[in-house]
């Protein structure tokens, strides 16, 4: 039989996990709740999670709750998929209000992932560039010579070095192209053979972040902290072409289970090294850094154009601004419902290749 102890080493993971989620879907539903509140539109329910009420209490107009999946989370605002008399419904709202309440809720996850970028980049001792390290015995057998600057890789600019790793991963046969900025100049270098490792079937290229200078940090925050979103943002957009062509395959996704998953994984190896500063403080950079990733991501992919998302409704919002006419109610309404129930289609079928992932033990 498990010990409370044995038994607490396995759930407390899972917690943290949870606590992630918690924050960045309160965080996107406050976005939307305030900016609601602040063109007084009336707000029936703000909720966190999904299924049943656990809890619930109502202070003025709005009903508060906390529900029993810990995912998800609503703002339902009233006449939001329907027609109402209320001059203060949703939809009675000029565009450029309805706009600004639906884009709120990824702006502040997207606000969340940089302050937690600038959080990670002001409390680094050194921090990595796009040059190659001076010490780097094997530049010259690549074409690379220590000191070049990265400018692009396969075509795609190097913004910060958080692009490096992940770029050269995109690459499917090992030959890559870059532009180096070298003695003051931009120089070509094409089909530069790079070589391939092999672990636990992931391809990794003979060259990393560990290969690039790093340089003490002068305390210029923002710029460098701005860098790197700007590169997790067009990582997440990268990766999002990758799966509509076909690079990714669907084992190669991770939805909620997945996730989770991940994130108690680096909150145990946090807790299997608090003897250990420099790995601890390691693991905690990297839950940091995850949690800024994931942040980006729901900011970003709530503002897909699609049906049920943000995106979808905002697209609508603006075809409306430019025609001057109203997409019909109920034809919106029942878009956003298929939406809806195509999305949780495709987040069951993603949780289920995570599970059997994990079954499996590759995850």
């Amino acid at each position: 039989m498990l010990s409370i102890g044995s038994l607490w080493g396995k759930v407390w993971p899972f917690l943290v996990a949870v606590l992630y989620f918690g924050f960045l879907i309160l965080a996107h539903e406050l976005g939307h709740f305030g900016t609601a509140k602040a063109f007084r539109v009336r707000v029936n329910e703000f909720s966190l999670g999904m299924g049943p009420r656990l809890l619930k209490r109502k202070r003025g107009e709005t009903l508060y709750s906390l529900k029993a999946v810990p995912f998800g989370g609503s703002v339902i605002m009233e006449g939001e998929d329907e027609s109402t008399d209320d001059t203060r419904g949703f939809l009675n709202q000029k565009p450029w209000k309805r706009i600004c309440i639906l884009v709120a809720g990824a702006f502040i996850n997207l606000l969340c992932g940089l302050l937690i970028m600038t959080i990670l980049i002001s409390t680094q001792g050194l921090v990595g560039t796009t040059k190659v390290h001076p010490e780097w015995k094997t530049a010259g057998q690549s074409g690379l010579r220590p000191g070049d600057d990265l400018r692009k890789i396969n075509g795609k600019r190097v913004i910060s070095n958080l692009d490096i790793g992940f770029l050269l991963s995109r690459d499917s046969d090992g030959t890559i192209d870059f532009v180096v900025r070298r003695d003051g100049k931009d120089v070509q270098l094409d089909g530069v053979t790079m070589e391939q490792l092999h672990k636990e079937d992931m391809k990794i290229l003979g060259l990393d972040r560990s290969d690039f200078s790093k340089v003490k940090f002068a305390g210029i925050v923002a710029g460098e902290s701005l860098r790197e979103s700007v590169s997790v943002v067009r990582l997440v957009w990268l990766s999002l072409l990758d799966m509509v062509t076909g690079k990714f395959k669907l084992t190669d996704l991770s939805g909620p289970v997945g996730v989770v998953q991940i994130i108690s994984g680096q909150a145990q190896e946090a807790q299997a090294s608090a003897g250990d500063s420099k790995a601890f403080r390691a693991a905690i950079d990297n839950l940091l850094f995850l949690f800024a990733l994931i942040s980006i991501n729901i900011g970003l992919m709530n503002l897909l154009p699609l049906p049920a998302l943000d995106g979808g409704r905002i697209f609508f919002c603006l075809i409306e601004m430019i025609f001057r006419k109203p997409i019909p109610k109920r034809f919106e309404a029942t878009l956003h419902a298929v939406g809806l129930l195509l999305l949780f289609a495709f987040m069951i079928i993603i949780s289920f290749s995570d599970i059997l992932a994990w079954v499996q033990g590759k995850r």
